[in-house]
């Protein structure tokens, strides 16, 4: 066990009773997530909370990849470096990322991304291709959830979350180029607004202990 394993170790609890006491969780389809073997997760992204409740459903670290000026802030830069966050520069061509990116599922780890690339308002928005471009490079699979509440959510407010994970998926065939990117960041894309779509209606329905997020 590394230190970074350690850190998610000792961690993980303290984040359960933190996230479950200020936003009321409710997660779908953990069963779904590989308990062996590399893959790329990757989720929409409203608010800070995200990553957190995310990681709360996978039973395995994820080695997540967060903009640099996170990584800058005095306060949660050495925090989430703690839990194995590498940075990555936004709107730029950044090898050292890429290079961390690969490494990770190379070693056959769980890596954690937000592929929209920024946090957004109301609903999921574009992907970038960086995400679809690891998963095809290095031929693991993709797993898409959807996180529905953060947007809304402040702190005091208990505010409900929910996330939903869909099932494992390849990008096998797609070609290693910008065309194969693009088409798998357009799957990746769809498979995260289905997964975000089933939480919206969960919410609507009072969000109901038991149900199954789509195929």
């Amino acid at each position: 066990m590394n230190r970074i394993q350690a850190a998610w170790l000792v961690g993980r609890p303290v984040f359960y009773a933190l996230v479950r006491t200020f936003a009321p969780l409710r997660i779908y389809g953990s069963e779904r997530i590989p308990l062996h073997g590399a893959f790329v997760l990757c989720c929409n992204h409203f608010s800070w909370l995200d990553p957190w409740a995310i990681s709360l459903g996978v039973p395995r670290t994820v080695y997540y990849i967060a903009k640099q000026e996170a990584h800058d802030t005095p306060v949660v830069g050495p925090l989430i470096r703690m839990f194995g966050t590498a940075p990555i520069r936004r709107g730029e061509s950044d090898r050292e990322a890429v290079r961390a990116m690969r490494e990770i599922v190379r070693r056959g780890d769980t890596l954690g991304m937000f592929p929209e690339g920024t946090r957004q308002e109301g609903e999921p928005g574009p992907v970038l291709p960086g995400a679809a471009m690891v998963a095809i490079q290095e031929g693991v699979p993709v797993v898409c959830g959807a996180i529905e509440g953060t947007q809304t959510w402040r702190l005091g407010s208990f505010r409900p979350v929910s996330v939903a994970y869909g099932e494992p998926f390849s990008l096998h065939g797609m070609p290693r180029n910008s065309r194969g990117y693009r088409e798998g960041s357009e799957r990746i894309r769809h498979e995260i607004r289905r997964q975000w779509e089933f939480l919206v209606r969960a919410h609507e329905l009072g969000r109901p202990r038991v149900a199954r997020p789509p195929l």
